[in-house]
């Protein structure tokens, strides 16, 4: 029977024969074979259950993944955290096996809370678990998202250079070979000392000649081009079109094509041209593949920086560097938005947990993204300052605001605004923690429609505040 049932669960077992006998009568059960959902996350919290037979898997969308929370068997009450915080559903709960469950609408839930002082007990001790194991498990899952989506945006980072020093290398093999194909043909010419002297400062300003050459847009680029090529197919050079490009990106005209056919030949110009060609495409492929071996560099730097690789746990930390950091490994994620840096530059270095302070701006930025995404002219603006013996890093975004009825709630542990399998409602809670508990800090939020500003207080050390 359902009254003995229920007389071995702890939330009952200590009620008055009329109160239980009274839920009883109007109790309703449910059954559900394996693989059905009892109730979906986000979906409203009217009912608790009670499980009478089988087994029910509680689970929560994190970050596109489905992470276990807790499996409840016969006994347990499900559902009952959001009937007490009138909230919609936190996890998704689904039949493990055959199950049939023991209903408890609102009406009862709160008459059982009412009469029975030990049913309180019982149940707060229950929440405050559940809540204590769901946090845990949270955090990690939270935790190894966040780390999956850094790793996946800095692989993307590292993608674009890594190729860059791929094919430049092997363009460069191909020109090398050419080069000293070139050099063999032009030994053939047998130049004189003045002219090799010449060719030789030609090589030697190869490089300032392409760093220095004027810009020209596409328009003017493609005429010198053509230009370029009419002339040397004049003087008799096959392929011309090859060489142009070259030619364009390093400044030459064609009044000073004529001045090299003057000082060595109109007949050997071909080889002169193609020769030419060869060396400043190798210089150019050299500044390529230095320049993208300095990016890849660059990256590495900062997600060591980042995560404070071989360091203490509280380091000297330059909060500019930190933010910088922090933008680089976001860097995938903030393509399209204008970022804006208004620092006060004389702000001395500060005592910090250096990674996890990381991990706020990385959650802060990263709810400024997400409040931006129905927004046209995108803005992230970061901002420091000083005042007393405090650092203030503020973090702005002109997204569409947070409603005034949620701001309060917003440093909640598992509240999210956003839909179910995009947000755990642990960002911005662990945020809180990080600089309030462990940096002895603050986290002021301001929010009106195209202005939402949050200012992290910082102490200059952690063992002042």
């Amino acid at each position: 029977m359902v009254t003995d049932f229920l007389r071995k669960v702890p939330l009952f077992e200590n009620m008055t024969e009329n109160d239980i006998g009274r839920i009883c009568g109007i109790a309703q059960e449910v059954h559900l074979k394996t693989g059905e959902c009892l109730f979906e996350e986000g979906s409203p919290g009217d009912k608790a259950y009670v499980i009478r037979e089988g087994h029910m898997e509680v689970l929560k969308i994190s970050n596109g993944r489905e992470v276990l929370l807790a499996v409840r068997g016969p006994g347990e009450v499900i559902g009952e955290m959001s009937l007490l915080e009138d909230l919609p559903r936190m996890a998704s709960v689904r039949a493990r096996s055959d199950s049939t469950l023991v209903v408890i609408s609102q009406q009862q839930f709160n008459q059982i809370l009412e009469t029975s002082p030990s049913a309180m007990r019982a149940l707060l001790d229950t929440v405050l678990q559940r809540r204590r194991d769901n946090y845990i498990l949270m955090r990690q899952s939270e935790k190894m998202a966040q780390l999956g989506t850094l790793v996946a945006g800095v692989a993307h980072e590292l993608n674009n250079p890594a190729a860059a020093v791929q094919r430049g290398t092997e363009q460069l093999q191909m020109t090398v070979t050419q080069l000293g194909e070139s050099y063999l043909e032009l030994y053939e010419l047998g130049f004189d000392a003045k002219q090799i002297a010449a060719l030789e400062a030609l090589a030697r300003k190869a490089p300032e000649r392409l760093a220095t050459a004027p810009r020209l847009d596409t328009l003017a680029r493609n005429d010198r081009q053509s230009e370029l090529e009419t002339w040397l197919e004049a003087q008799g050079v096959a392929n011309a079109w090859n060489y142009t490009a070259t030619l364009a990106n390093m400044g030459y005209d064609i009044a000073e094509l004529e001045k090299l056919a003057a000082q060595f030949g109109n007949q050997n110009l071909e080889v002169l041209v193609r020769w030419y060609d060869s060396v400043a495409t190798s210089q150019y492929l050299l500044t390529e593949i230095r320049n993208s071996a300095e990016q890849l560099s660059g990256i590495v730097k900062a997600l060591k920086s980042y995560s404070f690789l071989g360091q203490g746990p509280v380091q000297n930390i330059d909060v500019h560097e930190s933010l910088q950091t922090t933008l680089t490994i976001l860097h995938h994620k903030l393509r399209g938005i204008d970022v804006r840096r208004e620092f006060d530059l004389t702000l001395p270095r500060i005592e910090a947990y250096g990674s996890e302070l990381n991990q706020v701006w990385t959650n802060i930025i990263d709810n400024a993204i997400d409040a931006l995404e129905d927004t046209e002219a995108r803005a992230i603006t970061l901002r420091t300052r000083r005042e007393g013996d405090w650092i203030i890093v503020e973090i702005e975004d002109n997204g569409t605001g947070i409603a005034p009825e949620v701001l309060p709630r917003i440093f909640e542990t598992f509240f999210t605004t956003k839909e179910p399998g995009k947000g755990t409602g642990l960002g911005l809670d662990i945020s809180y923690k990080i600089v309030v508990l462990q940096h002895r800090g603050d986290i002021r939020v301001t929010s009106e429609p195209g202005k939402t500003v949050f200012a992290v207080w910082l102490p200059v050390s952690v063992n002042k505040g």
